[in-house]
């Protein structure tokens, strides 16, 4: 009886000196938003770099094959570009054999239109025009109003205009799969890639078209864009294009190239008004 009150007592006593366990601390979980809010949160990571410089200048190439094969220099072409990115209205002028250059020439690149693309600093998220547009008419510009004393904020971040399918991590990159909800001529954005860190743009699989004058018809195309950052701005740096429908003449698949671009910090008026060409031709860049 004695010995087994002792050794109830020595239990006790050894309890109250021995520590407790140390509590080990666990990792907070990582967050990960769902598909849809992903897709948000990309949005409004390339909308926090908008909108671009107002001023934009790059060397633009464009290269194609005929319908056999064979290099179709007629439609391969280089252009030095003078963007003014309030409106998209360029002093465009054709690489010759170097080092003559052609005439001036007013354009105004973009997106789903009978025109090049671009320009590098495009809106890549703005749905395309429900109907072509001549290149006289002035696109809407982006806001660039200095903003009001904000008081409170609330961040939306979700996405209504795609369904997300998918999202793949492959390697540093997050590729999302995307399907439009709605228009899907005008919805044109088909799969993202993203830095998976930082939520930049790197890729874009979009849909494109392609107007073929000589038999009035319009081609549905598939752009495969890659996106660099320039002094913290996305801008595209090549498209392949192929052309589908069943399209089979020359040009099925094209490529075009954005090189030597910069942001200067102004560039004369007269670059973006045709009837002020003639008038400073010993003044046109090179």
């Amino acid at each position: 009886m004695i010995a087994t009150i002792v050794t109830a007592f020595l239990t006790g006593l050894l309890a109250l000196v021995t520590p407790a366990p140390a509590h080990t601390s666990q990792p907070d979980p990582t967050f990960t938003p769902s598909p849809q809010r992903l897709l948000g949160l990309i949005r409004a990571k390339f909308r926090s770099h908008r909108p671009p410089p107002p001023f934009i200048t790059f060397t633009m190439s464009r290269k194609q094959n005929t319908d056999r094969g064979f290099p179709d220099y007629a439609e391969s072409y280089t252009y030095h570009l003078w963007v003014r990115n309030l409106d998209r209205a360029a002093l465009g002028r054709k690489v010759l054999i170097a080092p003559a250059m052609g005439f001036p020439e007013f354009m105004r690149p973009a997106f789903n239109e009978d025109r090049d693309p671009g320009p590098p600093t495009a809106d890549l998220f703005e749905p395309a025009p429900a109907k072509p547009r001549p290149i006289s008419e002035v696109p809407t510009p982006e806001p660039q109003a200095t903003q009001y004393k904000q008081i409170g904020s609330v961040t939306v971040t979700g996405e209504y205009d795609y369904y997300v399918d998918s999202v793949v991590v492959e390697g540093n990159l997050d590729h999302l799969t995307l399907r439009p909800i709605r228009d899907p001529e005008r919805n044109r954005l088909r799969e993202v890639y993203v830095d998976k860190n930082t939520l930049e743009l790197v890729r874009l699989i979009t849909h494109d078209r392609l107007f073929d004058e000589g038999a009035n018809k319009v081609y549905s195309a598939l752009f495969d864009v890659k996106i660099s950052m320039l002094q913290g701005v996305p801008v595209v740096t090549s498209i392949h294009g192929i052309v589908g429908d069943g399209y089979d003449g020359d040009g099925k698949v094209v490529d075009y190239t954005y090189t030597s671009i910069t942001f200067p910090a102004t560039l004369p008026a007269w670059y973006f008004d045709a009837r002020s060409y003639a008038q400073h031709e010993a003044e046109l860049p090179l």
